[in-house]
């Protein structure tokens, strides 16, 4: 296996658009998926048989080589899916899917051992079996001794090769381990590999390793016992994915993670950036041609299977990875993307973004128009523009986070606004009822409209569960007759901030809305003293924008 580098990019390649990497490619190199498995253990994140073969699907496009569908035997969720992936339900193209288990019993036999079976009979080519290499935990949790524990490791391993399956050996709590008593986590490595793993799994099941300690076990383990190692890491130090590259570059093989980052606490070393980084850095390939321009895209999809918000900062596939706010920054971009851009950000699937805000110059303007379509090569149109912005700002609004009012308001300064609808006035209507037998009190909202669209005025009476969605009911019934499209209109979104908050109950509120139409979505804001009239704004424009791009 290859040393540890000591210095894998030095300053002068940092600039340069070629990958470089401390050494080759291994002849053998796997990329290991464990959201089905250990991503599940999130708090809060509850996937069904059809979700993980859902997400299964996405993992084999985007062209992992292991897929870790779960633990069959312990719970009967994990069952299920190995039933109905192995039944021709999952068709898998990249992948092979694996199934997670523990070592047989103490005191038992691996053959007579009913997880162990389940392993056996899950249909999964490859069996990834876990086990204690802290001698604290053999000692505490397992309540056995060292050679028991061993012997378990030994068995299991050996019994399933023997059946027919490849197997793989996570060692629990390694890297802890290899720090309490270094002789006994390494013969547990030593163990699995006479028994016939083909890799050995070192585990940072805590998370509380650095990169400098994982990288210096790694390359111990690796000379020391000849075996093929891979990383687990946790993410508890914030060190996950530089910890999984630090042991990659001591010699892993294997290196395993989740996509998004999901897990137990703070989540599993994201598996995105690691290949992201492995590929576009050291340029070795990893995953089928063209399947890493697909990852942003998958990785949302899986955040939308998973009902988790995918974060914006997210490294690559990201909302704001590739987001660029500072003026200083469009100035250089306007020159070259890659003065203020580590890649670019196409080879993921992503996207530059030029963020509009007070912080912005007149370069930001100008990419943004052009990202819209508009020409602002004028410089006094460009800087006219600018100051609406920072004038706009500074009352409250926020077009960074609102780009479809950045757009309206775009519009109506260079005179391309169409009027879709003029609103003569509304008001809104709000009751309490009380005088229920049972104490009980009802709140009744309605909302009042006059407007003119298509040619008329129409005035109309929406109902709703609050003075907002009342609101959205009386523009959308007013609307309707002519603009049938605002059928596929819906709130998805609401946000309120208090932006003067030592005023209290008199102080100027900004309210985003999102809104999508199925297809794609959009966000506006309003502004006001009044939470209702900054609501009504924010809602107004929402039908604008998307009558505008209908």
């Amino acid at each position: 296996m290859p040393g540890r580098a000591t210095d894998p990019h030095p300053a002068k390649e940092i600039m340069s658009t070629q990958p470089s990497a401390p050494f080759d490619k291994p002849a053998e190199f796997h990329v290991y998926d464990t959201t089905l498995r250990d991503g599940a253990q999130q708090e809060g994140l509850r996937l069904s048989v059809q979700d993980k073969l859902q997400i299964a699907g996405y993992l084999d496009e985007l062209g992992v080589d292991y897929i870790e569908g779960g633990w069959p035997g312990a719970n009967p969720n994990d069952t299920a899916f190995f039933a109905a992936a192995t039944s021709g339900e999952l068709v898998l193209k990249n992948a092979t899917l694996t199934a997670f288990g523990f070592t047989r019993r103490v005191g038992g036999k691996a053959a007579d051992d009913p997880l162990t079976a389940a392993l056996r009979d899950s249909g999964a080519g490859v069996a990834c079996v876990v086990a204690k290499s802290h001698d604290q935990h053999v000692l505490r949790a397992l309540r056995t001794t060292l050679q028991e524990n061993l012997a378990m490791v030994t068995d299991t391993v050996a019994h399933l090769v023997a059946e027919g399956q490849r197997v793989f050996l996570d060692c629990e709590h390694f890297f802890d381990g290899f720090r309490e008593n270094k002789a006994y986590a390494t013969e547990v490595v030593r163990a699995a590999t006479e028994a016939g793993a083909e890799v050995a799994v070192l585990c940072d099941t805590n998370g509380g390793m650095l990169p400098p300690w994982v990288g210096d076990i790694v390359a111990e383990v690796a000379e020391t016992t000849g075996a093929k190692v891979g990383i687990h890491a946790h993410n508890d130090s914030g060190c996950a994915v530089a910890n999984t590259m630090a042991a990659v570059d001591a010699g892993a093989m294997h290196v395993q993670g989740t996509i998004n980052g999901y897990g137990e606490r703070t989540g599993n070393a994201d598996l995105l950036p690691v290949v992201a980084n492995l590929e576009l850095k050291y340029g070795w390939q990893l995953l089928p041609a063209g399947s890493l321009a697909e990852a942003t895209r998958l990785s949302h999809a899986i955040a939308e299977v998973t009902n988790v918000p995918p974060s914006n900062r997210q490294p690559y596939v990201g909302l704001s990875s590739f987001a660029h706010k500072a003026g200083l920054h469009a100035s250089a971009i306007k020159v070259d993307p890659n003065l203020y851009q580590h890649v670019d950000p196409a080879l993921v699937g992503n996207d530059m973004r030029m963020l509009v805000s007070d912080m912005a110059g007149r370069a930001n303007i100008q990419i943004k128009g052009e990202e819209l379509g508009f020409d602002l090569s004028d410089r006094d149109l460009a800087a006219k523009i600018t100051d609406k912005v920072k004038e706009r700002e500074a009352a409250g609004y926020t077009y960074e986070g609102a780009d479809a009012s950045f757009e309206l308001m775009l519009r109506a300064e260079l005179d391309q606004l169409p009027e879709f609808f003029v609103a003569r006035s509304w008001r809104v209507f709000t009751q309490s009822i009380h005088g229920h037998a049972d104490d009980r009190h009802e709140v009744d909202t309605e909302a009042t409209m006059r407007l003119e669209a298509g040619g008329s005025t129409i005035r109309v009476v929406g109902e709703g569960n609050g003075p907002v969605n009342a609101l959205d009911h009386a523009l959308r019934q007013a609307l309707l007759p002519s603009y049938p499209a605002v059928e596929r209109f819906e709130l998805s979104d609401y946000r309120v901030r208090i932006l003067d908050q030592g005023h209290g109950t008199d102080a100027t509120i900004r309210v985003l809305i999102q809104t999508t139409d199925g297809l794609r979505s959009w966000t506006t804001v309003g502004v006001g003293q009044n939470v209702i009239e900054a609501s009504w704004e924010a809602l107004a424009e929402a039908y604008s924008y998307g009558l505008l791009h209908a």
